[in-house]
C-alpha cells in the first residue's frame, strides 16, 4: 500500500490520470492511516485498527458499483435453468396390433430419464452398427395410412417377434446380428435370440436339461433329427409327427401314418433342402402351457374342439390352470439356456396315457394367450424398465407389484393360481404330473377363462391340499385359501368347502385358532351355497 501511494505520488504520474481518479490515494494523513515510509511504520507500535469512515479506503471506488438493496423490495430470485434429461429410446419390435408405447407412457428410469418408445416390425426397420457409434436404426412404416420415416440409436430393444422363418421373407437373423454389434441391450438377451433362430439348437440344450434332471422330473419327447433327407432312411414307429426345418404356428408339420408316406415326405425334405426331425405321434388329451415373464408364472391347457391333432389350429378351448411344483421346474430349467431367457414358455403334450411330454420352448416372441393378456404386457413392461435401469442407467429398479401376479407373491410353494382343472374321464393321474382334477360337474368347464382365477377362486380336492402341505411344508397355503371362500361359486361343491376347512394352518397357530378358523370357513361356505 505505501508502494502504492509513493509510486502514485509523483506530481507527473498524477497529471496524466483522468480528473477524479483515485482521488482518495492523495488525501492527507490520518491518524488512523499507515505511516508514510516503512521505517517509521517498523518504530511506531501497532495500533488496533479502526473502522474506516464511509467512502473511504482504496477499494472505495470499486464497492460504490454494488449497492445494497435500502428500497425495502424483494430481490428478484435467480431463475435457473433445470436440466433437460435425455430420453432413453426403446425400440420394441412387433406388429401393430399392439401398443407397446401406452404401458410406458408417464414411466421413468431412476425418476429421471423419460421413456421414448419406437415400435416397428422387423420388416420395416434397417440398420447400420458402428465400433465406436453403437447401431443406428432407419425405420420406415406407414401408420393410419401417413408414411413414417425415422432414424435414432436405440438404448434398449424389446424383441415380440420371431427372427427367423423358413418362409419366404422373414430372415431377419441379420437385424439381429446388427444390434449385437452395436452392443444394444434387450429382453430376451440378443444372444439368446440368434439361438432360438433355429429349434434343433434349442431342442438340443433340453436334452442336456433331460439327461441332468432325469425324465421323471423333465419328461422330454423322444426326437430324431437329420441334417438332410439322405440320412431319412429308417423308417420309425409309426405315426410320427415330421417337422421340415424352422417354422412356427404349426407350419411344416406333417402327421406320417405308415412307411410310405415317409418316403414321400423325405422328397419333400429333399426339395425343400433344409433338416428335418421326426418324434412319435402323441394321442393327446391337452396341450399344457407354461409361461414365465421375469418372475410370474401361469399355466394353461388347451383343448381342440375342432378334432385337428393339432391344438393351436381350428377351435380349441383355452382355460387356465394350477401353477404345481413340477410346471414351475420345467419352466425354471428351461429358464437357464442360453445365458438366462427373461420370458419363456414351455409347451408340454399331455397324453391319453396319463403321461407329461415336453415338445418345445419358446422365448420372447411367445404369443400371449389367457385372459390376462394385459396383465401380462404389464409385467413384460414393468421387466424392460427393470432391465433399462440396470443396463442403461446403471442402478436397480424395483418393479411394480401386480396385484393379480399370484405366483410372484408366493415363488416357493406350488400354490394353487388359477381357477382348477374340472374333472373329466381319464384325467390327470395326480397333482405332481399334471393340472389338479375338482369335483366339478361339466358345466363349469364350459367356463374355460371367461372368469378371472382373482375373481372366482375355488380351492383344489382334499387330496391336493394334504399333498401340498406333506410334501411341500406349504403353511401359506392355509391362509390364502380360507380368505376366499366369500368369493367361492354356489355351485362349489361340499367337497370343495371341506378341503378348505382341511388345509393346514400357519406354523405358529394354535389349534384352537385352527378349529375356530375351521368352523368360520365352513359359515361361510354354507351361508354362499344355500343363500338367496
Amino acid at each position: 500500500m505505501n508502494f502504492l501511494r509513493r509510486r502514485l505520488s509523483d506530481s507527473s504520474f498524477v497529471a496524466n490520470l483522468p480528473n477524479g481518479y483515485m482521488m482518495d490515494l492523495q488525501r492527507p494523513e490520518t491518524p488512523t492511516s499507515s505511516p508514510a515510509s516503512p521505517a517509521t511504520e517498523r518504530k511506531q507500535p501497532q495500533a488496533p485498527a479502526a473502522a474506516p469512515p464511509t467512502g473511504s479506503g482504496f477499494l472505495s471506488s470499486f464497492s460504490s458499483v454494488v449497492k445494497p438493496n435500502t428500497s425495502g423490495q424483494p430481490e428478484p430470485p435467480v431463475v435457473t435453468t433445470p436440466v433437460v434429461r435425455k430420453p432413453k429410446i426403446l425400440l420394441v419390435i412387433d406388429d401393430a396390433h399392439t401398443d407397446w408405447a401406452k404401458y410406458f407412457r408417464g414411466k421413468k428410469l431412476d425418476g429421471e430419464f423419460e421413456i421414448r418408445v419406437e415400435q416397428a416390425e422387423f420388416s420395416e426397420i434397417n440398420l447400420a452398427a458402428y465400433v465406436n457409434g453403437g447401431c443406428m436404426i432407419d425405420m420406415q412404416l406407414i401408420r393410419n395410412g401417413t408414411k413414417v420415416v425415422r432414424s435414432f440409436k436405440p438404448d434398449f430393444v424389446l424383441i415380440r417377434q420371431h427372427a427367423y422363418s423358413m418362409t419366404q421373407g422373414e430372415d431377419f437373423r441379420s437385424l439381429v446380428i446388427g444390434l449385437q454389434y452395436g452392443g444394444v441391450p434387450g429382453v430376451n438377451s440378443l444372444l439368446s435370440i440368434y439361438n432360438f433362430c433355429s429349434k434343433p439348437w434349442v431342442f438340443s440344450q433340453m436334452i442336456k436339461i433331460f439327461h441332468t434332471l432325469g425324465p421323471e422330473k423333465f419328461p422330454l419327447n423322444e426326437q430324431t433329427f437329420y441334417p438332410n433327407h439322405k440320412e431319412m432312411l429308417i423308417s420309425p414307429t409309426f405315426p410320427v409327427v415330421v417337422k421340415m426345418g424352422h417354422a412356427h404356428s404349426g407350419m411344416g408339420k406333417i402327421k406320417v401314418e405308415n412307411q410310405y408316406d415317409f418316403q414321400d415326405i423325405t422328397s419333400v425334405v429333399a426339395l425343400a433342402k433344409t433338416y428335418a426331425t421326426s418324434e412319435p405321434y402323441i394321442d393327446s388329451k391337452y396341450d399344457i402351457r407354461i409361461q414365465k415373464i421375469g418372475s410370474n408364472y401361469k399355466a394353461y391347457m388347451r383343448t381342440s374342439i375342432s378334432g385337428n391333432w393339432k391344438a393351436n389350429t381350428g377351435s380349441a378351448m383355452l382355460e387356465q390352470i394350477a401353477m404345481t411344483d413340477r410346471y414351475r421346474l420345467w419352466v425354471d430349467s428351461c429358464a437357464e439356456m442360453f445365458g438366462g431367457l427373461d420370458v419363456c414358455a414351455v409347451k408340454a403334450v399331455h397324453g391319453k396315457d396319463g403321461k407329461d411330454y415336453i415338445i418345445e420352448v419358446m422365448d420372447s416372441s411367445m404369443p400371449l394367450i389367457g385372459e390376462h393378456v394385459e396383465e401380462d404386457r404389464q409385467l413384460i413392461t414393468d421387466l424392460v424398465i427393470n432391465k433399462m435401469s440396470q443396463m442403461v442407467t446403471g442402478t436397480l429398479s424395483p418393479q411394480r407389484p401386480v396385484a393379480s401376479a399370484q405366483a410372484q407373491s408366493q415363488p416357493q410353494h406350488g400354490v394353487q393360481t388359477s381357477q382348477p382343472r374340472p374333472a373329466t374321464q381319464g384325467g390327470p393321474r395326480s397333482t405332481s404330473s399334471s393340472p389338479a382334477p375338482s369335483t366339478q360337474g361339466s358345466p363349469q368347464r364350459a367356463r374355460s377363462a371367461s372368469t378371472s382365477p382373482n375373481q372366482a377362486f375355488q380351492p383344489g380336492p382334499l387330496q391336493q391340499s394334504k399333498s401340498a402341505s406333506q410334501g411341500e411344508g406349504n403353511s401359506q397355503t392355509g391362509t390364502t385359501a380360507q380368505k376366499q371362500p366369500p368369493q367361492l361359486n354356489k355351485s362349489q361343491s361340499l367337497t370343495n368347502a371341506f378341503s378348505v376347512s382341511e388345509t393346514p394352518q400357519r406354523g405358529n397357530a394354535t389349534e384352537d385358532e385352527a378349529k375356530a378358523e375351521t368352523i368360520r370357513s365352513l359359515r361361510k361356505s354354507f351361508a354362499s351355497l344355500f343363500s338367496d
